[in-house]
């Protein structure tokens, strides 16, 4: 399939402004991206995503005036309610194990890079989320998320949560939990790739996540992953 001709479109938002000078340059140097717009709060980028809708925002989770989590969640809500095309945002963040990390994908975000990150890894990365896949920073997405499940209150787990998935969407969902890719759990339950990607595009919409992202987070949340 031919790659489109357009430029990525990617948006900024931190409030640092050596940090956005760095990640300009980086940008504006790839011939197949431009930047859109820069914001250093999440009241400004709001603002500017709902004027201006860019392909992929890199969102700081920690910023004055409104905070990443808060900006994503905003930004998912207005093009939710105007029926427009939610872009995809990644979040940056300066530690591996940030509860706000968990907040921003379960508001939206397909994606986290620690704001350390080498710039040819945050290049793929746009270009990973632009394609319609999450990405996250070096390391354990599930050791991530293990963490964060530690502090919710469950006794154990909620299986109910289930109850709207049919027998086979129960096993899509459980291998996608796992991070399984679509070849892998195609094969574990001898159907083809198509069949798991509607399987998997109805356990999103019926247990109302966004993304893989959200699904796995939303499995430890529930206990669901022992």
């Amino acid at each position: 399939m031919a790659e489109s001709s357009a430029p990525i479109s990617v948006a900024l938002v931190d409030d640092q402004p050596l940090f956005r000078a760095g990640i300009r340059m980086l940008v504006e140097s790839q011939s197949d991206m431009l930047l859109a717009w820069e914001a250093e709060d999440g009241v400004q980028a709001v603002a500017l995503a709902a004027d201006q809708p860019p392909d992929v925002v890199l969102m700081d989770l920690r910023m004055p005036v409104m905070d990443g989590v808060t900006a994503t969640r905003n930004i998912w809500d207005a093009a939710a309610r105007d029926g427009a095309e939610k872009p995809k945002i990644i979040a940056l963040t300066t530690f591996n194990r940030d509860q706000a990390v968990v907040e921003a994908v379960q508001a939206g975000a397909s994606g986290y890079l620690l704001k350390s990150a080498e710039p040819e890894f945050l290049l793929a990365a746009i270009r990973t989320v632009h394609s319609g896949y999450s990405v996250i920073a070096p390391g354990s997405v599930h050791d991530l998320f293990q963490h964060a499940a530690r502090t919710v209150p469950v006794a154990g787990p909620d299986l109910s949560v289930l109850d709207p998935l049919s027998v086979r969407e129960r096993d899509v969902f459980l291998l996608a939990a796992k991070g399984l890719s679509n070849s892998a759990m195609a094969e574990s339950l001898f159907v083809s790739e198509a069949t798991v990607k509607t399987h998997l595009r109805s356990v999103l919409t019926k247990l109302g996540v966004g993304t893989r992202l959200q699904l796995v987070s939303f499995a430890y949340e529930h206990r669901l992953l022992g």
